[in-house]
């Protein structure tokens, strides 16, 4: 591939928009699943809970989550306008009864007041953080006192090998992860780190390394 192709996906992954933002969505959901499933389980949902996802995409799993306990409240922030409209589409019947709410955001203010969640989660959307130390400020901030968050990335090692990640991507090792969480008050209560087998784009099955860190306020 081109580098010019390749620039295009990175963008794409970063930011869907137009028809080929919704393939890349559908398949982002597809390949993503597994991953955001495990990000949700390790939130360890309670009746009731407050629930904030950054980078919802189609938001496809939703679901999965209200499964997880009775009483939630999900609320989503998407820097995508098309994902936006995509993942309320998707949803419509939660929207409609007030249990999903979505907004769009600049990916870096949280538009939400202090200790208003309880759980927060973000999967594969780290690789994007234009100040990540801030950001990580900003989700302690709107997280209640003891409040969880759930954070969930490819690891380093899988993502360098993908030809697209060369451009717009700022790739994380569990370690680098951990000195950026350092610089913030939350304490990692728990890291994970499992492998599964992904289709690359041209069929091939590969293993990839993801990691969740959970953290606490």
């Amino acid at each position: 591939m081109k580098n010019e192709e390749l620039q295009a996906i990175a963008s794409q992954l970063k930011h869907p928009t137009g028809e080929k933002g919704i393939e890349m969505a559908n398949m982002m959901h597809e390949t993503n699943i597994n991953m955001t499933r495990n990000s949700i389980q390790n939130l360890n949902i309670k009746e009731g809970d407050s629930i904030l996802e950054l980078g919802h995409g189609n938001a496809g799993h939703l679901e999965f989550l209200f499964e997880q306990a009775q009483k939630l409240k999900y609320y989503g922030l998407e820097m995508s306008e098309l994902m936006f409209h995509e993942a309320r589409q998707i949803n419509r019947n939660f929207v409609s009864q007030k249990q999903a709410f979505f907004s769009l955001y600049d990916g870096n203010i949280i538009p939400f007041e202090e200790a208003f969640f309880n759980k927060i989660f973000t999967v594969n959307t780290i690789y994007f953080w234009e100040e990540p130390e801030k950001l990580l400020l900003e989700i302690y901030s709107v997280l209640k006192p003891s409040g969880i968050f759930c954070i969930t990335f490819a690891e380093e090692s899988f993502m360098k090998q993908l030809p697209f990640t060369k451009f717009e991507f700022e790739l994380y090792s569990t370690e680098k992860v951990e000195k950026l969480v350092q610089k913030t008050p939350f304490k990692i209560i728990k890291i994970a780190t499992l492998t599964e087998k992904v289709k690359t784009k041209t069929g091939e099955l590969v293993d990839r390394d993801f990691t969740t860190l959970v953290l606490e306020k």
